[in-house]
């Protein structure tokens, strides 16, 4: 069953379209807020390829998504003056495919492959003399008779994105010289993230109006923008002009996101560990079904994030919820309980 869209969700939604989201995005690596290490390195590799006259080396991004992957690649190539061909690793289905794209690039260009870790393997094997080579082989056949035809190609940077890196297998892994792994953001990144992104879409935005909507967007710069999005929305029907912080506090409370970015769907996972099972183990199937959600939307939607933040566990004998989940919901804690008994 497809999870169904969701305004925290991390990936684009089905009206978020890829134009939208350039016009969000910093135009050079000075207006990059936040991956301090990322940039500072990226910079280097960048200055130095373009001293010598050479394209930059094959760059690896992974993270989870949302975390401004397409941007860093974008910007690989503005800051080479380059050209960016643009696809993923889904759309690639046949190595004549992915051929195409490597003959229609220039010199230095930057070829992105997002998604990359689902590519199929058969595409993957055309990739490895291309990039270590610039070259690949055609396989030529008349009849019983084979013959390969070797095509160069222009020197060019594959910059590949993964939200699972675990997923990658080792001979393409090995061929990047560059890998940089994406972190989330803290709320004073992404409230600057933010007042820039207003700024671009002719908000009034103030700082504290700001800082209510980073502390709720789960450390993503996309869900940040798409709740000031909403936000506005409210603003503009209640007759604001201004976002202050008491009008994003209330119209994010009346989205139902709560102060820990967490949405309805949520808390009810936390409450039904906390309250319906008493912070006992629980598997899969039985807190999806005590939730009415499907088991695979949300081992795959919702856990990633209450389980990177620390809401939850897994053990052998299933997920269960943390001090932090009770702390959070307010919920006494079992062994609390039976230490006041």
């Amino acid at each position: 069953m497809p999870a169904p869209q969701r305004i925290l969700s991390p990936r684009r939604t089905e009206r978020e379209t890829e134009d939208f989201d350039r016009s969000l995005r910093p135009r050079s690596l000075d207006e990059y807020v936040g991956q301090k290490e990322v940039i500072k390195n990226l910079r280097v590799y960048l200055q130095a390829a373009r001293s010598r006259g050479e394209a930059v080396d094959h760059v690896l991004l992974s993270g989870p998504p949302g975390l401004g992957k397409t941007t860093l690649a974008n910007l690989v190539a503005k800051e080479m003056g380059t050209e960016l061909v643009a696809t993923s690793g889904p759309a690639i289905e046949r190595p004549i495919d992915l051929l195409v794209l490597l003959r229609s690039l220039g010199p230095r260009d930057v070829l992105f492959i997002d998604e990359i870790h689902r590519m199929s393997r058969t595409v993957e094997e055309i990739l490895y003399p291309a990039m270590e080579d610039l070259a690949f082989d055609r396989i030529i056949s008349k009849g019983v008779r084979k013959r390969a035809v070797r095509h160069k190609i222009e020197p060019f940077t594959l910059v590949g994105a993964t939200t699972r890196s675990g997923s990658l297998s080792a001979p393409l892994r090995s061929r990047f010289g560059i890998l940089f792994h994406l972190e989330f953001y803290p709320p004073e990144e992404l409230a600057q993230i933010i007042q820039g992104s207003a700024k671009r879409l002719k908000i009034e935005l103030n700082l504290e109006g700001a800082q209510e909507i980073a502390g709720r967007c789960r450390g993503t710069p996309r869900i940040a923008n798409r709740l000031l999005r909403r936000v506005r929305d409210f603003a503009q029907v209640q007759g604001h002009k201004v976002i202050c912080h008491d009008l994003a506090r209330d119209s994010l409370d009346q989205m139902g996101i709560d102060r820990g970015g967490l949405d309805r769907l949520d808390q009810r996972i936390l409450r039904s560990l906390t309250e319906s099972f008493a912070g006992k183990a629980v598997g899969l199937n039985t807190l999806a079904a005590a939730v009415g959600e499907d088991p695979f939307n949300l081992e795959e939607q919702y856990e990633p994030f209450l389980l990177n933040n620390g809401f939850i566990q897994k053990t052998p004998r299933g997920r269960m919820a943390t001090q932090r989940a009770f702390r959070h919901l307010g919920v006494p804690h079992p062994s609390l309980q039976e230490d006041a008994s």
